[in-house]
């Protein structure tokens, strides 16, 4: 019995020109061997056939995949077999205009976004790199320029000299221009709305009840600077709930995953990930869980665990990591996963698990059963808390009282009709005078919301039919500040 079947090896009882598609796979992958005449236990049947296909072999292979083989003849007793060696070709290698890449013991033919990034890979190039003729300097986004002109500047690894010059120039600095075109990673990097350019380009944030139940979720567009920025201050005002707790006079917020290496995951699932695929990055949050979901392709040769090690910097969108490392926003030393994890240490919470199929990147953060269980019991945790520092603190939530903006006529009356009872939007709406809903109004409770006056009585299911509204510590200081003048 022969060497078993493998990603270089494969077995065939006889010859059909259909068998070129495994030719043209082991070309296109990392070389191989073509057996015939062995069965699929490994066993010589014998070729009837095999001193003809030893010579019509070389020539219907170079004929029809425009490459080179070596073709050899084995002898087993009275059993003749042949052996087709193909070498892996840097060039990409078609079949009939089909092209086909061995992977493990299948032969796989390579559509869409995986045939994009084979023929991008095998010309050199990636997929951010790529010219894009609709983009021009029309498109750039000013607001986006201004942010990235802050951030390289806060980092220094731009000179002054550099961010002063124009749009243009500096875009050109980055190497986001090839001759007359901007590449694809400009509009991603700096265009106000990316999905005209490339569909997909957007963050999908959901809150889950169960694998299927969805309670609310929101959308995250704009530049990739902005969808950090943007993605990350949503989660920690509106998905994930903080513990309380108070050292001194001084209040901490605990969420159940540290800042850092939620930022540092987003980094990495919008830098590092296959645009190329229209899917957007989505996070599902659960009650005990956090799960970042993004199209993403290794290094060839990587497996998960060279991710989880040491490893060198090989970014899979080399012209937007760099614009994110002069930004101050990345390192390039590839320890973006190091230092999710080292963050989650850091704060002792529970390591997350990251999990990768072809082209699927998982990455999950447990919460810790102690933070469950406060969240659950509402505990508020305090520390050195004296009757003396009880008074601090109600003084100083009297100052923050006072320093805030005066509201308006209708705020103060929406307030006010809640002062005694939780109470719907629709009483609400009469006791501020309006009949049905206006701008005014909408701006109106949005702004007691922000302000922390106000709040949710359904605060998971702010679209909820049993949805009410209830006056908060600080609504109630701010009335009883306002009785008192």
């Amino acid at each position: 019995m022969l060497q078993q079947e493998s990603q270089h090896t494969e077995w065939k009882e006889t010859w059909r020109d259909d068998y070129l598609r495994w030719v043209c796979g082991f070309a296109n992958a990392q070389g191989g061997r073509l057996l015939l005449g062995v069965n699929d236990k490994g066993q010589v049947v014998g070729l009837p056939d095999a001193a003809k296909l030893l010579e019509d072999l070389p020539n219907k292979v170079r004929d029809l995949l425009g490459i080179v083989v070596d073709v050899n003849l084995h002898t087993e007793g009275e059993l003749h077999s042949i052996e087709v060696v193909v070498q892996a070709y840097p060039n990409p290698i078609s079949y009939r205009g089909h092209y086909y890449m061995r992977s493990g013991s299948t032969l796989q033919e390579l559509k869409g976004a995986a045939l994009d990034r084979f023929l991008l890979g095998r010309h050199g190039r990636t997929w951010d790199g790529v010219p894009l003729p609709q983009f021009s300097l029309a498109d750039v986004s000013a607001p986006a320029m201004v942010r990235f002109r802050q951030l390289a500047q806060r980092s220094g690894r731009l000179d002054n000299e550099t961010l002063a010059e124009s749009d243009a120039h500096l875009l050109d600095k980055l190497r986001l221009k090839e001759g007359a075109y901007f590449k694809r990673a400009t509009a991603l990097l700096f265009a106000a709305d990316p999905q005209r350019f490339v569909t997909g380009a957007f963050v999908k944030v959901g809150f889950f009840e169960s694998e299927t139940e969805l309670l609310y979720h929101d959308e995250v567009e704009g530049d990739l600077f902005h969808q950090v920025k943007n993605t990350l201050d949503l989660l920690l005002t509106k998905y994930l709930k903080a513990v309380i707790s108070y050292d001194g006079i001084v209040r901490v917020e605990t969420f159940p995953v540290p800042r850092a290496a939620l930022r540092e995951a987003l980094l990495n699932a919008l830098v590092h990930r296959d645009y190329a695929v229209t899917a957007p990055v989505q996070i599902r949050v659960y009650e005990d869980r956090l799960r970042m979901w993004n199209p993403a392709v290794l290094p060839e040769g990587w497996t998960l665990d060279t991710l989880l090690g040491a490893h060198s910097s090989s970014p899979y969108n080399p012209a937007i990591a760099n614009a994110f490392f002069r930004a101050g926003e990345i390192e390039a030393w590839g320890r973006g996963v190091e230092r999710i994890f080292a963050a989650c240490e850091a704060a002792g919470t529970p390591k997350p698990v990251l999990r990768y199929d072809p082209y699927d990147m998982w990455l999950e953060f447990p919460f810790a059963p102690a933070y469950l269980k406060a969240l659950q019991t509402g505990q508020r945790q305090t520390k050195q808390v004296t009757p003396e520092v009880e008074a601090q603190v109600e003084a100083q939530v009297e100052a923050q009282v006072e320093a805030q903006v005066e509201l308006s006529a209708t705020e103060q009356l929406i307030l006010k009709a809640c002062e005694d009872q939780a109470t719907t939007g629709q009483k609400l709406l009469a006791a501020a005078g309006y009949s049905q809903r206006t701008g005014n109004f909408k701006r109106a409770m949005e702004r007691l919301l922000s302000l922390g006056l106000m709040a949710y009585t359904l605060p998971d299911k702010p679209n909820s039919r049993l949805q009410k509204y209830k006056l908060t510590a600080l609504g109630r200081q701010w009335l009883h500040h306002k009785n008192k003048v």
